[in-house]
């Protein structure tokens, strides 16, 4: 109805401002993306919420639920919600959903170009160039990256977007999810560590949480080789960064490539002083196609589920 009440909506989530402006233009929002501002708006308001806005690296506590008697509806931007508690979602009976295909690509675009100035060095070359270098004084080439052999660690809609863009640059593809998919033609591993045996370059597309920590591992790590590269766009908390940072450093890995990690928000500082890794801020799932699309389905979720309609992507 024209006249009735905006929705109440808790946004726990940082966000430009042209998209807090566009949900606040079909809902109550109190946006409240720091710790400090999320308890005061727990405390003043918590008893009106019907909706909150989160991302899978916030989440929402058991706690936070309980703190809001009228919530309904829990959405995540993005794909991941590893710390939402779902069990205490579904014990309240509410819906959860995500970003299911909004920023596949944009993560997989990203990746590749994490692989790419790993392998090929580019940032260090950059830097080089800046301070006088030229080709005939290095001793040394940086090796193809097509022609090579590609692992995948989860093959959900990112990892697909990895394979399809692997074979654009003549890579074998091969794949380590927690079941075979019999609709891809990709090799499957049993393990992590099988997967990395084989493979020259592995990247990270699994969902983070208890069950995945520390996946990559330095087994893992010294699987893959001094020739090997290994990229993370999934979550900081699958490989274990001070295994990682050894091996980088006594070049029982050539490089790495990292969106992701454990200390986030800040630097990873066993890492930072490294020349053989890559490392941009959590950056992989945002530009501004990928948000917006990952605005409009949260709104379509919301929208969906205030109509009494399915909503579009479920987790709950």
């Amino acid at each position: 109805m024209p006249n009735e009440a905006p929705i109440p909506l808790l946004m726990i989530c940082p966000l430009q401002d042209a998209y807090v402006q566009q949900l606040s233009a079909l809902y109550e929002v109190v946006y409240a993306p720091t710790a400090a501002q999320k308890e005061a708006a727990l405390r003043d308001h918590g008893g009106r919420f019907r909706a909150v806005l989160t991302i899978g690296a916030i989440g929402l506590t058991a706690a936070e639920m309980d703190a809001m008697p009228k919530l309904e509806l829990v959405c995540a931007l993005g794909v991941g919600y590893e710390a939402v508690d779902l069990a205490a979602a579904k014990a309240r009976g509410l819906t959860v959903t995500n970003g299911a295909g909004t920023n596949d690509g944009c993560v997989a675009d990203h990746a590749f170009g994490l692989l790419l100035a790993a392998v090929r060095g580019l940032v260090q070359l950059d830097k080089g160039v800046r301070e006088g270098l030229w080709r005939d004084q290095m001793d040394f080439y940086t090796p193809n990256v097509s022609g090579k052999k590609l692992g995948i660690i989860g093959l959900g809609m990112i990892g697909r977007q990895l394979a399809k863009r692997a074979l654009g640059f003549d890579l074998e593809v091969g794949y380590f999810t927690r079941s075979r998919k019999d609709d891809v033609p990709f090799r499957f591993f049993e393990s992590a560590l099988e997967l990395a045996h084989w493979c020259d370059y592995l990247i990270v597309a699994t969902p983070g949480g208890a069950a995945t920590k520390h996946m990559i591992n330095a087994e893992v790590i010294a699987a893959l080789g001094p020739q090997g590269t290994l990229v993370n766009i999934a979550r900081g908390s699958v490989v274990d960064t001070q295994a990682l940072a050894a091996a980088l450093k006594t070049g029982a890995l050539s490089s790495a490539g990292l969106d992701v990690y454990e200390s986030e928000p800040k630097a990873p500082q066993d890492l930072v002083g490294l020349p053989n890794v890559v490392l941009t801020p959590h950056i992989a799932g945002r530009s501004p196609e990928a948000m917006q699309a990952s605005v409009d389905k949260a709104i379509a979720n919301a929208q969906a589920f205030f109509a009494g309609q399915p909503v579009l992507t479920p987790v709950i």
